[in-house]
């Protein structure tokens, strides 16, 4: 099952420090919704990543690998991954991240396309969509305020 998902956020930040955030595990793993883990792999532009997620019935504990690409600081970034979730299925996909200045902060941009398989699949699309969605809107919430510039 593909699912596309695209969006904009105004954050109340410069252009560099959200960059600099974006980059930063230990923010990103502050801001995932249910990630256990999130380590920078040996290759400088990858992270390992654990996450336990739960989408309607099914909840599962998500393993896998996440790249950056394109790296074009400080105005965005291609990111890729797949993540193994055994019996509920799996997920991979990507986004394009792009930033600029806005009103005295950061718009962020991005597009997601991604593709699960597995018991996932099965719940069907609108229950992935809006599970999805929820997971981008609080992603973002956490992030705003991790880049506050007194955060």
């Amino acid at each position: 099952m593909a699912m596309t998902m695209s969006g904009e956020v105004h954050l109340v930040a410069p252009r560099a420090l959200v960059w600099e955030k974006l980059n930063d595990p230990e923010v990103l793993k502050a801001c995932i919704p249910g990630c256990e883990e999130l380590e920078k792999t040996e290759d400088a532009e990858g992270f390992r990543a654990v996450a336990k997620l739960k989408v309607g019935p099914v909840s599962a504990r998500f393993k896998g690998r996440v790249t950056l690409t394109d790296l074009d600081p400080p105005n965005g970034y291609t990111i890729t991954g797949e993540g193994e979730g055994g019996v509920a299925g799996f997920a991979k996909g990507g986004a394009t991240v792009g930033l600029t200045d806005n009103e005295g902060g950061t718009l962020l941009s991005y597009n997601v396309e991604a593709h699960i398989g597995g018991k996932l699949a099965q719940l069907g699309q609108r229950l992935i969509n809006g599970s999805a969605k929820k997971l981008a809107d609080e992603f973002f919430s956490n992030f705003g305020k991790a880049v506050q510039p007194d955060a």
